[in-house]
């Protein structure tokens, strides 16, 4: 049996010198308390970026499969680390993109059947991003979009972004949506504790994904894959709760009025999204996923470098799956993705 990781990051040079030249936010920089680099999102929010942790992202080539061996992954699916380019100038995000994912290609023709990767895109040149999407997948064979909780001003739901979600249900290309800081005011109230990875970080991607729910943009696009990470970010436990109001309406692209979506909003996430179980060792967790969604919706997911593979396989060895349901987590529910290890036993 191949173990598959669905959620492990990466950096370029190119990406390090664009945040470290940016005017506004997000930059890295350095604490001039400490002298420690971190990723600031604000100007006293910012987020410990160490030395070490850094390398890590910047190595995919041999250190990151040494990584891989030491902890008995067979495959790793790596995509640009948050926040991404979705953030910065759009003209610059989009050459920073095009330069990722032609380094990420190379990694991956470098060490063929250890490394696959999802693109990065620039969302808000809506008509390039498209292109982008397809050059990646069809040219350099990248296995998806990796996009975050928001652009900054705006959300992927709205209609401006559709195109590329028309695009990657077009060429079966899953959609990775992943955390980043939150845009929301309120969340800022007590800094990064409240904003970051501990609550910010996952309240506002599962709120992306109930707008895309709500925008009716998987009746306009039914066959669309979404990949949550984290255990879908809570979502899997609110599965009843949000089928409780009496009508579920959205606004129709076309006429702006008011419509019914096709489904139950807990029937788009049973159907189009599946869950990678990224840094969150709560087996009640766990249980509520694989009671609410099945083990064909989990993919193993380790958020390498900032968890450790061992880590994440140590907590899913405990969790007493049968052989069948192993095979689900680590290998057969990646073919619904699009990934299939070489020397898989389908």
């Amino acid at each position: 049996m191949k173990k598959i990781d669905f959620e492990v990051h990466f950096a370029t040079r190119g990406w390090v010198e664009a945040l470290e030249k940016n005017p506004g936010y997000p930059r890295l920089a350095r604490d001039p308390a400490s002298g420690n680099r971190r990723l600031y999102y604000q100007a006293d929010a910012g987020e410990p970026l160490p030395d070490a942790l850094l390398e890590k992202l910047l190595d995919i080539d041999a250190g990151r499969i040494a990584a891989m061996d030491a902890a008995g992954v067979d495959m790793a699916i790596l995509s640009l680390t948050s926040p991404g380019v979705e953030q910065l100038e759009p003209t610059a995000a989009t050459k920073l993109a095009r330069e990722a994912n032609d380094e990420l290609a190379r990694a991956v023709a470098k060490h063929p059947g250890r490394l696959l990767g999802y693109a990065a895109l620039s969302p808000k040149d809506t008509e390039t991003a498209a292109k982008e999407m397809e050059r990646a997948v069809q040219d350099l064979g990248l296995k998806g979009w990796k996009t975050h909780s928001n652009y900054g001003d705006s959300y992927l739901d709205e209609k401006r972004y559709w195109p590329l979600l028309a695009k990657a249900e077009e060429l079966d290309a899953p959609i990775y949506l992943h955390p980043t800081v939150p845009k929301i005011k309120e969340f800022w109230s007590y800094g990064l504790d409240l904003a970051g990875p501990s609550f910010g970080f996952g309240a506002e991607t599962s709120l992306t994904m109930m707008r895309l729910v709500f925008s009716g943009a998987f009746d306009a696009f039914p066959n669309l894959k979404v990949v949550i990470g984290h255990y879908g970010e809570g979502l899997p436990f609110l599965l009843d709760r949000m089928d409780f109001a009496s009508n579920f309406p959205h606004v129709a692209a076309d006429t702006g009025a008011f419509v019914p979506l096709e489904r139950r909003p807990s029937d788009y996430l049973k159907e189009n999204m599946w869950i990678s179980t990224s840094c969150n060792y709560l087996p009640a967790a766990f249980l509520c996923c694989q009671d609410a969604l099945g083990m064909d919706r989990i993919v193993f997911g380790s958020d390498y470098p900032y968890g450790k593979m061992e880590e994440c396989l140590a907590f899913l060895a405990g969790r007493s799956l049968s052989a069948d349901d192993e095979r689900k987590l680590y290998e057969s529910n990646a073919a619904h993705l699009g990934v299939t290890a070489p020397g898989s036993t389908r």
